[in-house]
């Protein structure tokens, strides 16, 4: 029981440092959205960025179907 505990908690952890990795990267790319004059492109990355942070602070849950495992149709991966 103790181990599964250990290991959601390092799970957890490491979701965390890649959500904050991916609000970095959006900071980055925003800027370089910015430069280029594209103006959607900067609205919705910083919403992506608030989403992130959301995320970070506890205010927002990660996924809204994250226990159905549920993906985005339309980004390939």
């Amino acid at each position: 029981m103790a181990r599964e505990t250990v290991e959601l908690s390092d799970r957890a952890n490491r979701t965390m440092e890649n959500v904050a990795y991916i609000r970095q990267m959006l900071a980055e790319l925003r800027a370089v959205a910015e430069g280029e004059g594209a103006e959607m492109l900067c609205y919705l990355i910083e919403m992506a960025y608030v989403e992130a942070g959301d995320v970070l602070a506890g205010r927002r849950a990660l996924s809204i179907h994250h226990a159905e495992g549920h993906k985005s149709p339309r980004m390939p991966l």
